[in-house]
């Protein structure tokens, strides 16, 4: 009788600590979005130091996949030229161990693929091929797991196919793919059709067809548009740049 009250009583502290780690995560996880909407890189190196503070965090997928978020925002809007690289290197360090222990873990293959995607202007020629094969690989496994039905998953898999989208808007001939990046971003926009971004490189690519109408209607509406709630700071800047094209075209 004594032996299964233990028994009981151990379950009972171990039911109660895995709550709280999974309260914490999803503390951080909510941080992180805050910190990516207002682009603060405050609340980004909290999150970062944080996670790394805690026990056992390289045996956890999800803190893992948090912190890898974490670094790829900073190394993409926060970081300066000098640290970039070496912040970009964590990213994808952080998301190859979160997949490393959860290969169904579609959030962290998205970072992973944009993560090589960001590194790739600092490698050679041929760093440059790998990654973009890697980028490849991974952006379409992360597409295949993302599942659109739940909020976050819709929102990283409508990411995915807006980075495929730019990489076949951007790579240089033969890989570059108009009419595949134009179907790529309709497919994100019926994802978050409340994210202007998208309008805005769907502008992009109008202007690379000569299509200065459509690259004109494309701009207005990211102006016209209201911000994602998630992506206060990201929308500001869109706008900004929206008007600036929208002034260079005759």
């Amino acid at each position: 009788m004594k032996r299964l009250r233990f028994l009981s009583f151990i379950l009972y502290i171990f039911s109660i600590f895995t709550l709280a780690i999974g309260s914490n995560m999803e503390t951080l996880n909510k941080q992180f979005y805050e910190a990516r909407k207002d682009r603060d890189k405050d609340k980004i190196n909290s999150i970062i130091k944080n996670i790394e503070s805690t026990s056992d965090y390289k045996k956890n997928s999800i803190l893992l996949t948090i912190l890898a978020d974490c670094y790829l925002e900073y190394g993409i809007w926060g970081a300066s030229d000098k640290e970039k690289e070496k912040i970009l290197e964590k990213a994808k360090t952080n998301a190859e161990m979160a997949i490393k222990i959860d290969k169904n873990n579609g959030r962290a293959y998205y970072i992973l693929s944009v993560a090589v995607a960001q590194l790739i202007p600092f490698k050679n020629v041929f760093e440059k091929l790998y990654l973009l094969n890697e980028f490849d690989k991974n952006i379409n496994i992360a597409i295949k797991l993302l599942d659109e039905n739940d909020e976050e998953g819709r929102l990283y898999k409508a990411f995915s196919y807006i980075a495929i989208a730019v990489r076949y808007m951007e790579a240089p001939w033969p890989w570059n793919n108009y009419q595949k990046s134009e179907e790529f971003l309709n497919m994100a926009l019926k994802l978050i059709p409340n994210y202007p971004n998208i309008y805005l490189e769907l502008g992009y690519l109008y202007l690379k067809l000569n299509d200065k109408a459509k690259a004109k209607e494309m701009f207005q509406k990211v102006i016209e548009s209201k911000p994602h709630p998630l992506f206060v700071k990201s929308y500001e800047e869109s706008v900004k740049i929206a008007q600036n094209e929208l002034g260079k075209i005759q």
